[in-house]
């Protein structure tokens, strides 16, 4: 599986309450569902008009995939080359 980062434009995204963000992870899990293991949703963040989704995914297809079927824009989808954090430092 592939890492991805997927950008969403969702105006107003940021102001929704505990109970929309829980009904968006819902639509977003039952798109998942019917994708039989083809991608897997890591975490999301949320800023005000925009998420940032972070996904696992056999290929660029099946996040497209997972966007038509929740309903949630792709508007950007990057695939991740490598990972570093504050411990790459100590290699």
């Amino acid at each position: 599986m592939k890492r991805y980062v997927i950008e969403r434009d969702i105006p107003g995204v940021g102001n929704l309450d505990d109970a929309q963000l829980r009904d968006a992870a819902k639509a977003s899990n039952s798109a998942l569902a019917e994708l039989s293991g083809k991608a897997q949703w890591v975490q999301s963040y949320v800023v005000d008009d925009k998420t940032f989704c972070i996904y696992l995914a056999d290929s660029k297809d099946s996040v497209l995939e997972h966007a038509q079927l929740s309903g949630f824009p792709a508007n950007k989808i990057t695939e991740v080359r490598n990972i570093i954090d504050p411990m790459t430092a100590r290699n």
